[in-house]
């Protein structure tokens, strides 16, 4: 029988075809269950495009996006910020491809010696003295002209103008500007925001490129495009596939044939300060999100950047990230390996359809930089949507604003160049001679270049909560919130463990009651805990004696009472629910407890 089974030719007529309403029926009963609608499984981005539950061939486009251009995997491309010689050797040694040095112009030669540039392209940060030095470093290099390559990053405006032009004429293959989309990115914008304005910056840098005498195909040539990666696996795939196809038509309409070159940078944005360790996944979901993507070259952030310098480890983590999925996940080895589904050829179309029309009112208010307090007010009003999505937890950050660990050890490091951290009383525990891993936390890192951004704010969408985190360990004694748990553990654990996940976000201890019989084990176990705010948790069942419970509580000294639910005939202070504002209700918590910034 089992030879006869293994032996069974595979007939894939044999399988009844299955139409869209026939599915949606069978979703729509399983729905009428639950009570929820179909637009519940509707997902909205903050372009407003609606990504659906099911994609079929009824979605496909009538001509695919082209693929990305045939190449064997990606460079493998780490920051560094420190001129640290060794820092930068292990790199190398241990898989690195290219370099991108933001350091100052006096530290490049010492940082690049023992380093074959022939075998190891450099990008630098923006710097006109940078860019300089680096071409007579490069002159002095026993090199061949057509073996320099990697990119000045300037900005092509005054004097570096004038290094762009010399660098033509010394280095054809080397690149001089980059069009650094990450402080749209970093400032809260959407991804739509992040291509639209991506390509208003570059077609003001064709402008000054020809401006100042360069041809069209050799302006279009000096250009490399950065963009964020996150941890949205298939956004952030579209994105880059979008990227290529709305550069295209720009170099169509130019008259240029020259394809977009891509830097893929995962997101300071999404990075956190607590429970860094998390990072690492949000990181390697990011990278192979970029690679799948499309993207010449890769950038990881180590798992700390967020805290400061990245030490040796974070740094070996944030390579071999990509080495695991180069070398053993093989993604490189497959072009587009996205192209043809549905669902992500929708979503790069959607995209591109709309950043080309956010690029042309970019450009119809004057472009960039006339229009720089149009952009800023789009991302503002894009910022102040997440703001409010991360503010109830819709958007969940984990080890943050979902299951924080309130006993987690802090990771030092010492501030980057250029963020000092401010003065600040070291958290309980610290000593006060070491660098304060908490406390007031430092400006928000960057790894933008030297490209004027510094009209748009740089965010991170774990700040609010980390702030708060913050404030309540530089407190002499954690702050608390008592859970006043009814009935035994299987009737109240669901609610007890959501609301000491929203409460521990914000630092404040959680103390509970275990399991409890009456009223009167509840408040004697709130008296023995020294808090004034508590939280009923328990089922549905349980909360017809809340009522009673509250009395209990408030006569234990309860100063406020809250309920994890959203109804009850008990007279509670409030609620605390799946989609609450989680935020709201913490900064609330810490005024009404005297804990003040």
């Amino acid at each position: 029988m089992m030879e006869l089974a293994l032996s069974a030719e595979f007939r894939p007529n044999e399988f009844p075809s299955a139409s869209r309403e026939q599915w949606r029926e069978l979703v729509d009963a399983v729905l009428r269950k639950t009570g929820a609608s179909f637009e519940s499984l509707v997902t909205k981005t903050y372009d407003g495009i609606e990504l659906q539950p099911l994609y079929t061939l009824d979605d496909a486009l009538p001509t695919p996006y082209a693929l990305a251009p045939a190449k064997q995997g990606w460079d493998v491309r780490q920051r560094h910020a420190v001129p640290d010689p060794v820092a930068v050797m292990n790199d190398l040694e241990g898989g690195v491809t290219s370099l991108w040095l933001a350091i100052p112009a006096d530290s490049l030669e010492r940082v690049l010696d023992g380093v074959y540039l022939d075998l190891a392209p450099i990008v630098l940060d923006g710097d006109v003295d940078a860019a300089r030095a680096m071409l007579r470093i490069y002159d002095q290099a026993p090199l061949l002209a057509a073996d320099v390559v990697g990119n000045l990053a300037l900005v092509p405006s005054g004097e570096a103008l004038d290094v762009i032009k010399q660098a033509n004429k010394l280095f054809p293959g080397l690149r001089t500007v980059v069009v650094d989309a990450l402080p749209f990115h970093d400032a809260g914008g959407s991804d739509t925001e992040e291509l639209g304005a991506s390509l208003a910056l570059a077609v003001s840098y064709l402008r000054a490129l020809t401006d100042a005498g360069l041809g069209v195909a050799q302006a279009f040539a000096q250009l490399e495009f950065r963009y964020a990666a996150t941890a949205d696996q298939f956004l952030t795939i579209a994105k880059l596939r979008a990227a290529r196809r709305l550069w295209a038509r720009v170099a169509e309409v130019s008259g240029a044939d020259v394809p977009q070159v891509q830097h893929a940078v995962t997101s300071s944005a999404m990075m956190t300060r607590r429970d860094p360790w998390v990072n690492m996944l949000r990181t390697t979901v990011a990278t192979l999100a970029a690679g799948l993507g499309g993207a010449d070259s890769v950038t990881v952030q180590p798992f700390d950047a967020a805290i400061g310098v990245p030490d040796e480890f974070a740094r070996r983590v944030a390579r071999n990230t990509q080495n695991l999925l180069l070398e053993e996940s093989h993604l490189g080895e497959v072009i587009d390996p996205a192209a043809g589904s549905w669902y992500v050829e929708k979503l790069t179309d959607d995209l591109a359809t709309r950043a080309w029309a956010w690029f042309q009112e970019i450009e119809r208010a004057g472009g960039l930089p006339a229009a720089r307090s149009l952009v800023a007010d789009r991302i503002a009003q894009t910022w102040e949507k997440r703001s409010a999505r991360l503010a109830n937890r819709s958007d969940p950050i984990t080890g943050v604003s979902e299951f924080p660990n309130l006993g987690e050890k802090p990771v030092v490091r010492p501030p980057a160049p250029g963020a000092p951290v401010a003065a600040a009383d070291p958290a309980p525990g610290i000593d006060s001679d070491s660098q304060a891993p908490w406390g007031d936390p430092p400006p928000i890192p960057s790894v933008s270049g030297r490209s004027d951004s510094s009209w748009l704010p740089r965010v991170r969408y774990a700040q609010a909560f980390e702030e708060l985190r913050d404030l309540a360990d530089a407190q002499q004694e954690r702050p608390q919130v008592f859970l006043a748990t009814l009935g035994p553990v299987a009737a109240h654990t669901a609610r007890a463990t959501f609301a000491a996940n929203l409460f521990n976000a914000g630092g404040l201890a959680t103390p509970n009651a275990g399991p409890t019989k009456t009223a009167d084990d509840v408040a004697q176990k709130f008296k023995e805990s020294k808090a004034r705010v508590a939280v009923l948790c328990g089922s549905d069942t349980s909360y017809a004696d809340a009522a009673q419970v509250v009395e209990a509580l408030r006569e234990a000294g309860a100063e406020r009472v809250l309920l994890a639910g959203r109804k009850s005939d008990a007279e509670v202070d409030g609620y605390v629910y799946a989609g609450c504002p989680a935020l709201e209700i913490l900064n609330d918590t810490f005024e009404f407890l005297g804990v003040r910034r």
